[in-house]
């Protein structure tokens, strides 16, 4: 769990261009993959992909449905073990680790959101987002008001006592996504945050990730499709059949 003081939020609209020498030489490295491979049975979802992500740095994943960048995403966030090469968080290999050393990794160091949220239905926002220190041995009051301070990052304090069904599409991301932060991991992972909200709601999710992920110093690496996404990350990466588009990272 980090402790560090936040950094003042800086603009992130700008991207480079995908395939562009990387940017992480001679830098702190917060993830990275090295010759990643991985299959579902015999079909090849990645196929030797490296990538390197600095601290701090918000990364977009980009290409076409089918190309690898979901799994990628899972490998790196320990969610799956690559059949080869090796993924290392920080200096510590974790694609090595057992299943129950890489759960305690997404418990403290990893921060994991998907596109639906999966806000648990039966409990309020703040229990939902209380959960993962709760499930760490924190007790209720204290993990209840961290929940609170984190609710409030995402600008859906209002919502503390209401449930999934009562809340907007929106809303409910900014839950799940404060759910995902309220462990203070060092990487925060999104697979397609936005791709199940409008246009403007996907705005304010975004907004509100960059916002808090910028205070927080956190790493973050963004799976999308959307462009508009991808434009507020530092970087675009391009995935395509299982390989990085121009072969860097």
């Amino acid at each position: 769990m980090n402790t560090h003081a936040p950094e003042p939020i800086t603009d992130s609209s700008a991207s480079t261009v995908a395939g562009s020498a990387p940017p992480t030489n001679g830098r702190d490295l917060a993830v990275s993959g090295q010759s990643l491979v991985y299959s579902y049975g015999s079909a090849p979802a990645l196929r030797g992909i490296t990538v390197e992500v600095a601290r701090g740095e918000l990364l977009a994943v980009t290409g076409p449905s089918g190309s690898g960048k979901s799994t990628l995403m899972l490998c790196l966030a320990g969610l799956l073990r690559p059949d080869a090469g090796e993924v290392r968080l920080g200096d510590r290999i974790i694609s090595t680790e057992s299943e129950a050393a890489r759960s305690e990794l997404r418990r403290s160091e990893i921060g994991v959101l998907f596109q639906f949220g999966q806000l648990v239905a039966e409990l309020t926002a703040a229990e939902n987002v209380a959960l993962p220190l709760l499930l760490s041995g924190v007790k209720r009051k204290p993990a209840i008001a961290a929940a609170t301070i984190w609710l409030d990052r995402f600008g859906v304090a209002d919502q503390a006592d209401s449930r999934p069904t009562q809340m907007s599409g929106g809303q409910g991301q900014r839950v799940a996504a404060a759910r995902a932060m309220v462990t203070e991991p060092s990487v925060l992972f999104a697979d397609e945050p936005t791709g199940s909200l409008d246009g403007l709601a996907g705005e304010q999710v975004m907004t509100q990730i960059v916002r808090v992920a910028r205070e927080a110093s956190t790493t973050v690496v963004v799976i999308t499709h959307d462009a508009k996404v991808a434009a507020y990350c530092d970087r675009e990466i391009v995935v395509r059949d299982g390989l990085l588009e121009g072969g860097v990272s």
